[in-house]
């Protein structure tokens, strides 16, 4: 669940993508925002919190994460990866609009919504890809909230996996192998999901303390909160497998190198030390395959899911904010 900016993503990779009515911002940003960050602090206390409110897209009720700015020079869109439960994000969010002094206005999609995830899992219509289900509800929402917008928006892309056929090359992590499994088998995917569903069932302070035994101590209130409230039930869970699965099987193709080469300058691709996600193999055939491409790895052993830790989610939103404001700058 690292950040990815762009309309498809590496594993773990942030990719910034202006939209076509771009134009200079440079001078609408204040030059406060162009500061250092280093040793910066983020403090619940005080601090403007992110609100959810829903809409429909596409005839879907959909959950968004918004943060709106009375000083906004640009829109900033975040689009969660698997299981697109966009509440993880809150305190990335919240981080990002710190460090960016509020001038940028924030909103988080949480593209699987109940509808959604029951005719995907448990249709028995024919649907040739699902991941292009998910990405043309993506585009609907762009075009209908983004439609009239005089503001340049710049698009986070979280997708965990996406774009490359590097699967392969990290044969040897046990995670990643297990996932596979569990994923392609239907026996499995439906016993786990059945089970979530009764944690879900089970009391909130049950859930709480499972969550937090199982997860870790160090995962944030709001994820343990987000964990807690969407991904404990079965039609969650089942999605986040069947879209696994289907992860693991489309998206082998050999990645538009063309593509990203042409907008080598809008991307930029953040990698983790010991992300079985994104592993340093990954970085060193980026890197030969396009010259020149920002990359960045991350060395203070955040896990993949940075999002669910509030040490993670500063240290990416930090980094994000200054891609962000490299691209303004330019």
């Amino acid at each position: 669940m690292r950040p990815a900016f762009a309309s498809s993503s590496f594993a773990s990779s942030p990719l910034i993508n202006r939209n076509l009515r771009y134009r200079s911002i440079r001078k609408d940003i204040s030059p406060r925002c162009l500061g250092s960050m280093d040793g910066l602090t983020l403090s619940h206390h005080g601090r403007k919190q992110a609100t959810v409110r829903m809409c429909t897209v596409s005839g879907f009720p959909t959950e968004l994460l918004e943060m709106h700015s009375e000083e906004s020079s640009l829109h900033v869109l975040l689009i969660p990866g698997n299981p697109g439960i966009v509440l993880y994000y809150k305190d990335f969010v919240e981080a990002i609009y710190q460090l960016l002094e509020g001038q940028a206005s924030q909103l988080g999609i949480f593209v699987m919504q109940q509808s959604i995830l029951a005719y995907l899992s448990c249709s028995k219509v024919f649907f040739p890809d699902p991941v292009h289900v998910c990405l043309t509800f993506q585009v609907d929402f762009i075009e209908q909230e983004y439609q009239n917008s005089e503001h340049p928006l710049i698009l986070v892309v979280t997708y965990v996996i996406g774009l490359y056929p590097f699967l392969s090359l990290n044969k040897s992590s046990l995670k990643q192998s297990m996932i596979g499994l569990i994923s392609r088998s239907s026996i499995l995917s439906t016993t786990i999901s059945y089970f979530v569903s009764f944690l879900g069932s089970l009391p909130t302070r049950v859930q709480v303390a499972m969550v937090r035994k199982c997860l870790g101590q160090s995962w944030s209130p709001t994820a343990v909160d987000a964990t807690c409230s969407h991904l404990l039930q079965y039609h969650m869970m089942r999605n986040m497998l069947f879209m696994a699965m289907t992860e693991f099987e489309k998206l082998s193709e050999e990645p538009d190198w063309m593509f990203v080469k042409k907008k080598h300058n809008q991307i930029s691709l953040l990698f983790g030390i010991d992300d079985h996600w994104g592993p340093l193999s990954l970085f060193e055939e980026v890197s030969r395959m396009v010259p020149g491409l920002a990359l960045s790895i991350e060395r203070e052993g955040h896990m993949h899911a940075f999002c669910c830790t509030e040490a993670g989610s500063l240290w990416t939103g930090r980094h994000v904010a200054t891609l962000i404001k490299n691209q303004i700058a330019k």
